[in-house]
C-alpha cells in the first residue's frame, strides 16, 4: 500500500477517534487508511516507533478489529 503524502516518512499512523496504531508498511485496507486522512484524526509519533504510539495510550490495529469512534480531543 502507499503511504498517504502528508505521512509519507511515517511508518506508524494513529487514529485519534478509536486510539488504534496501523503498521503502514504491513496494513493492507487502504480504505480504513484513507478514511483517517479524509477525517484529518490521523497522528504521527516521534519518534516513529510502536513503543511511542503504546506510551500514548494507542493500541496495534489487526484486521478485523474495529472499536467505538469517539470524538479527538486535541
Amino acid at each position: 500500500m502507499e503511504r498517504p503524502t502528508r505521512f509519507e516518512h511515517s511508518r506508524f499512523l494513529g487514529d485519534k477517534r478509536t486510539q488504534l496504531v496501523y503498521d503502514l508498511d504491513s496494513w493492507t485496507d487502504a480504505a480504513v487508511i484513507d478514511d483517517i486522512i479524509a477525517a484529518e484524526t490521523g497522528l504521527c509519533f516521534g519518534p516513529d516507533s510502536l513503543a511511542e504510539a503504546r506510551n500514548r495510550g494507542y493500541t496495534l490495529a489487526t484486521p478485523g478489529r474495529s472499536r467505538r469512534h469517539r470524538k479527538p480531543r486535541a
